[in-house]
């Protein structure tokens, strides 16, 4: 597995994030510690493998689960790649638009501290595009909302990315194209949106704290708060592939951390002000407190839905307007098709160009033979196909923790599972890892 710098920082012989936990432990939300922790231990073998065997040369590769987590780079990487694929084929094929809600900047911080205002944040902007096109146009449109709290230098800078069409259905199932906006009008009244939010959900020993900082960010911009969306241009799916991914990227890619010397840490960014590149150096302990502040709370939903797209009535908008374009000859609603999430081995054949399951020695298949994973805090065999496969399982688990298994002990239940009968195909699919050690 590629040397991941970020893990690098994080757990290398320095032990930051362990000196970082102890000085600031009270600070530490617990789902930072929860993700961290995940993170750390993405691929470990010791927290779960599976087992799979040449079926020519009886090559032995054992695969360690992932951890899925929403601070893991790795998984989080892949996740988006998928949910932006997905998202191709989830939408209307209509001309969208990426619009960007950014607040005051004096404001950030009111957001930090008090991240009870970020789901509300994130209606709000919705509620404030639909209401415009029902208002003006008297259509319902279909809006995707992403919250980024990061800015170009990992700063926390709360503002939404929205996915809208440009257009919207009308009550009785038709399509109705509109591609104007007017963003003088459009910032002014976010502003006061987002102002009388903060002013509704705090109280009143909050609202004097930051009664300051609202007046202030009111005078401060005489125009509004940054409201922006470019038209779009060139083919819709590749549109959509672009904004899906812009909307769910993480905080920082790996490729913008240019030097890790230890102490100090140097990453890439673009200045926003003057459309330059640059370079910042901070300390490590700088440098992971911007980071943890990235990581939403539990269960939070970076992403959320609205309009024609919300969940409880996606499917009957795509009724209704199925129905209306049989008429007019208009396909915005593709024929109904199952979409399912790519398994491991399809992401890596298409990402790679190669089968992770073809042997590359003998260029015979892998087949799936059994798999560990943590009960009670021990690695235990879950499954194993064959008597044999349970053996070479407890060795490797013997291996990985030292701790032998004693003799004449009674065999795990788990053996007298009965499993049905697969294909090499459909073994295969049980994989959704990223890594072949």
């Amino acid at each position: 597995m590629e040397t991941n710098i970020l893990r690098e920082i994080f757990f290398d012989e320095n032990q930051h994030w362990d000196r970082f936990e102890k000085k600031h432990g009270r600070k530490i939300r617990p789902i930072v510690r929860k993700e961290v922790e995940k993170f750390r231990n993405c691929g470990n073998p010791k927290n779960g493998f599976k087992l799979f065997v040449c079926e020519g040369c009886h090559d032995v590769r054992r695969v360690p689960y992932q951890c899925k987590g929403r601070f893991c780079t790795t998984c989080s990487v892949g996740e988006t790649e998928e949910w932006s694929r997905l998202l191709e084929h989830e939408v209307f094929q209509v001309n969208h638009r990426h619009i960007i809600l950014t607040i005051d900047e004096g404001l950030r911080d009111v957001f930090l501290k008090h991240r009870k205002l970020l789901k509300e944040f994130m209606d709000e902007g919705a509620r404030f595009i639909r209401e415009y096109f029902e208002k003006k146009h008297k259509v319902n449109p279909g809006i995707i909302v992403g919250l980024h709290t990061f800015g170009s230098r990992i700063n926390f800078n709360p503002h939404l990315h929205l996915l809208v069409t440009m257009g919207g259905m009308k009550q009785n199932g038709e399509w109705k194209t509109y591609d104007f906006l007017p963003f003088e009008m459009l910032r002014k009244q976010w502003q006061t949106i987002v102002l009388k939010l903060i002013r509704r959900l705090l109280t009143e020993e909050e609202k004097k704290e930051v009664q300051r900082l609202l007046q202030k960010a009111y005078s401060a911009n005489g125009e509004g708060f940054y409201v922006h969306a470019p038209k779009q241009k060139g083919n819709i799916k590749a549109q959509l592939a672009y904004i899906g991914r812009y909307i769910r990227r993480p905080a920082i890619a790996l490729g913008r951390i240019e030097e890790y010397d230890g102490q100090f840490v140097t990453f890439r960014y673009k200045d926003k002000t003057d459309g330059q590149e640059k370079t910042e150096t901070v300390t490590v302990e700088e440098f992971i407190a911007r980071l943890i502040r990235h990581i939403p709370d539990e269960q939070f939903k970076t992403i959320r839905y609205y309009g024609v797209y919300a969940r409880r009535v996606k499917n009957l908008c795509k009724k209704v307007l199925s129905a209306w374009q049989k008429t007019v000859k208009r396909w915005i609603v593709k024929a109904k098709h199952v979409l399912r999430r790519r398994t491991w081995r399809e992401k890596m054949i298409n990402y790679a160009g190669k089968d992770p399951m073809v042997c590359p020695k003998c260029e015979c298949y892998y087949e799936y033979k059994g798999e560990a994973c943590l009960k009670d805090g021990q690695l235990t065999v879950a499954f194993a196909v064959c008597d044999l496969s349970r053996r070479c399982l407890e060795r490797m688990i013997e291996d990985l923790t030292g701790v032998k298994k004693e003799k004449g002990k009674e065999k795990s239940q788990s053996i007298t599972r009965q499993f049905p009968k697969e294909t090499r195909e459909e073994r295969s699919r049980q994989i959704c890892l990223f890594d072949v050690s």
